[in-house]
């Protein structure tokens, strides 16, 4: 569920508790009348059901409460009530599923922003992976990929796309970028300082590396990966079951064909460095296509769940004759 909580202007606090009573997926609904200060109004706070909160947030913000007064949501990870089970048996769909767009662009529009802390890890991540390639040590690239923060600008990307928000086109292409940028001259640089220490040489690169050497070798299977990865990225973002190892699967099709360009470049390896760059570009515009798509997807999905729903109302009211039974008036649960 999630935690709302509402600063309602005295001129739409009544349009606030009614729309909030009437939807099924609304509960523990409480009003403090004039208890805001800045700014001022009513404070309403209730929790909802993953599976309606979107359709809340956008009717909240349909009233003008987003411009003249605030709207706040925390996930609630523990909620002893029956109230709440009735309001979660009532909402269409899984919550587990349920996709909350507002939530979503909170998240990604986070990482939009070129930070030190976002250039810092996408330079280490890369110079991990660059000498990863040169020891052809997979231990090296996943212990890059999991530092690498490159989906979150990706999946910003995607949302940006599919909500028509050009300012954060921009700044998502801008962080990608420029930290690409930036992490494969560091790790050219890097590559130089360790060859002059005499800590590796060009003669690593040309030698055999079975088991790193698909990262400058790009195929049909790099776009199957790529458009995977896409999927499963975008899957932990928007749904409830996200896991660690999901941005481990982001990383392995980005940050090791950059290092990858970037030291063979440093050795002035060409056919490697270009392979390399081809395998990097294919793998994001993969990523990108297939979280748009997954995107898409769930929005027509939710979609025809909230038509489903909202159709099943009339149907019930027809068959008993009378307006549905509220949650409220349903029989106790058998205790046992």
């Amino acid at each position: 569920m999630l935690h709302l909580r509402v600063i309602a202007p005295g001129d739409r606090s009544s349009a606030v508790v009614e729309l909030l009573t009437a939807d099924p997926g609304v509960t523990h609904l409480v009003v403090f009348p004039g208890a805001a200060r800045q700014p001022a109004g009513d404070y309403v706070t209730c929790d909802v059901v993953r599976e309606n909160a979107d359709k809340v947030l956008r009717e909240l913000q349909e009233l003008g409460i987003e411009t003249h007064g605030a709207i706040a949501a925390d996930d609630v990870e523990l909620t002893l009530s029956e109230a709440a089970d009735r309001a979660a048996e009532d909402a269409p769909g899984h919550g587990e599923d349920a996709v909350v767009w507002d939530e979503i662009a909170a998240k990604t529009g986070e990482q939009t922003v070129l930070t030190g802390t976002f250039l810092a890890l996408i330079v280490v991540a890369t110079m991990i992976a660059g000498i990863g390639v040169l020891l052809d040590q997979p231990i090296l690239i996943v212990g890059a990929m999991v530092v690498g923060p490159e989906f979150g600008p990706l999946a910003a990307l995607c949302v940006a796309l599919l909500r028509r928000q050009p300012p954060v086109v921009g700044r998502s292409v801008q962080a990608l970028t420029v930290g690409f940028l930036a992490a494969m001259v560091a790790t050219v640089l890097s590559t130089w300082a360790l060859d002059a220490a005499g800590l590796v040489d060009r003669d690593m690169l040309l030698a055999e590396r079975p088991l790193t050497d698909f990262i400058w070798r790009p195929d049909a299977l790099s776009w199957v990966v790529g458009l995977l990865a896409g999927v499963a990225g975008m899957l932990s973002l928007t749904s409830k079951k996200s896991g660690s190892l999901v941005g481990v699967l982001i990383s392995v099709t980005t940050v090791p064909a950059a290092a990858n360009v970037a030291v063979a470049t440093a050795y002035g390896v060409w056919h490697e460095a270009a392979g390399s760059a081809l395998q990097l570009v294919i793998n994001l515009a993969a990523i990108v296509l297939a979280g748009l798509l997954t995107l898409v997807v769930q929005l027509c999905w939710w979609r025809h769940v909230a038509r489903r729903a909202g159709h099943a109302v009339p149907r019930q009211r027809v068959e008993r004759g009378a307006t549905p039974v509220s949650a409220s008036r349903r029989p106790p649960r058998d205790a046992g």
